[in-house]
């Protein structure tokens, strides 16, 4: 018979904080793709441009800090928005998921090859893996992020715009969760025990 020491509530701050994490960054794809898909992608670029900047400010003001893949994203998004609205050329916002995918791919490849698990720097307080286990989260995250910016390419450049958004808002968010999920027995198999 199990000990009710073991069987843990669930924390109630914690599932409202999981939550807040969780609309916080889905936010601005939410905004995106309504204001696109009401008006057109000049609009939604405006809209998500400026959710972004709210959900950043929300997530300084909430969780004390705003997280780095956030932080890139939030600037890339304000950056090649910005091009998008100020040239009138979408390619720019179509853009962004790839070069962003490409740039956490680079970053962490190159941190393996400098011999350095950048995912260990960024989540070495929430997870305590062995340096085998950082390597190899390290290395399928980097694949995943290259595979997603290959995908991104793929579907921008053979579809319609408002297909694009789609793709964007409801598929690449939960291939990340479910990639991110697949890696729970990685987590598991290569944790550190404290004892």
């Amino acid at each position: 018979m199990a000990n009710e020491a073991d069987s843990k509530p669930v924390d109630g701050q914690a599932v409202r904080d999981q939550l807040l994490k969780l609309l916080v960054e889905v936010g601005p794809l939410a905004v995106f793709f309504i204001v696109n898909a009401r008006v057109n992608i000049y609009w939604g670029t405006g809209a998500f441009m400026v959710a972004t900047l709210i959900s950043l400010v929300a997530s300084r003001i909430l969780f004390g800090r705003i997280p780095v893949m956030p932080l890139v994203s939030g600037v890339c998004v304000l950056v090649f928005g910005g091009l998008t609205l100020w040239l009138q050329d979408d390619h720019f916002i179509k853009l962004k998921p790839t070069i962003v995918n490409a740039l956490f791919a680079v970053a962490l490849f190159g941190g393996l090859l400098a011999g350095q698990s950048l995912l260990k720097v960024v989540f070495g307080e929430v997870f305590n893996l062995t340096e085998e286990g950082w390597r190899k989260l390290t290395l399928r995250w980097a694949f995943f992020f290259a595979f997603l910016a290959i995908l991104n390419e793929i579907v921008w450049r053979t579809v319609s715009t408002d297909t694009w958004v789609s793709f964007k808002v409801f598929a690449i968010m939960p291939l990340t969760m479910a990639f991110a999920v697949a890696q729970v027995g990685l987590l598991r198999k290569y944790e550190q025990t404290t004892d």
